[in-house]
């Protein structure tokens, strides 16, 4: 893999930099920053056809504009987004990441900038390797689909057998998972697994809703491991360690650390210790 080239002292222009006034009537895609007539900051949470940001609330989200070194701001610009995703799927566009930070306020937001560029470089490794680079956007085993279907569940798999395979950048799975994490973000995914892979935003807030709120297999979220200093080590442990940690895969476990430490330096941040799991 190609060594990417550090990052520049130059800061990239942010999404309030480029933000144009809220006017009725015209088309916004998800991830557009506009501002309102009150001089205050919207993002678009989903396509729409400018509808009034006071009013239609699903539509858009308050904006924070801060600068790139403030803990308002998301850690890694759009120009070291694409670096790190050279090759990405025109699906994972960095403004559906941005309009889906909302959820989780505190992702890449807690403590000091080190540790937020450390969470930030954690999450897009973890995202790079599940998704190969942010190329795929649902799981590329087709035979694996019809056993993502617990139908322990007292709500069975509504959407059908082979409904729930992986998608979205940690590749979401299992019709409990799709549940959970519809009833967390307000979406009924349970019905509607789809729209983890037709909605840009939906699918980064799967992705985040795992990182932030859930433990796996570890003991700890990937979130709480990385603000407390627990090293990227534990986040493996959280998303696949019952496969790959302790010897299980060491290969796979690598290729998550080599991500990181990438990353890590394209921020011009020190990835800490405990790497490995």
């Amino acid at each position: 893999m190609a060594v990417l080239a550090p990052a520049t002292t130059a800061s990239a222009a942010g999404p309030c930099d480029n933000a144009r006034n809220w006017t009725a009537g015209t088309w916004y895609t998800t991830g557009t920053v506009v501002r309102y007539t009150d001089g205050r900051y919207y993002i678009a949470e989903h396509d729409n056809p400018g509808y009034d940001p006071l009013i239609s609330t699903w539509y858009w989200d308050p904006y924070t504009c801060q600068g790139g070194g403030d803990p308002g701001a998301f850690p890694v610009s759009e120009a070291q987004f694409n670096q790190m995703f050279p090759r990405r799927n025109a699906f994972y566009t960095y403004n559906g990441l941005v309009a889906a930070l909302s959820a989780y306020p505190g992702f890449a937001k807690t403590g000091g900038k080190e540790v937020r560029q450390q969470e930030a470089a954690a999450f897009l490794a973890n995202v790079d390797h599940e998704t190969g680079g942010l190329v795929y956007v649902v799981e590329q085993n087709t035979a694996n689909y019809p056993h993502y279907c617990d139908r322990g569940q007292p709500y069975g798999c509504p959407a059908g057998q082979s409904a729930y395979y992986g998608r979205g950048p940690l590749q979401l799975s299992w019709n409990f998972n799709y549940k959970a994490a519809g009833d967390a973000l307000g979406i009924n995914l349970l019905n509607n697994p789809s729209l983890v892979q037709t909605d840009a935003a939906v699918s980064w807030k799967t992705a985040l809703w795992y990182w932030n709120t859930q433990r796996g297999p570890g003991t700890m979220t990937p979130h709480d491991a990385m603000v407390n200093s627990r090293g990227f080590g534990e986040t493996i442990r959280s998303i696949n360690g019952s496969l790959e940690c302790n010897g299980g895969n060491p290969g796979q476990v690598q290729s998550r650390v080599s991500s990181y430490q990438r990353f890590a330096s394209l921020l011009g941040v020190a990835p800490g210790g405990n790497l490995y799991c």
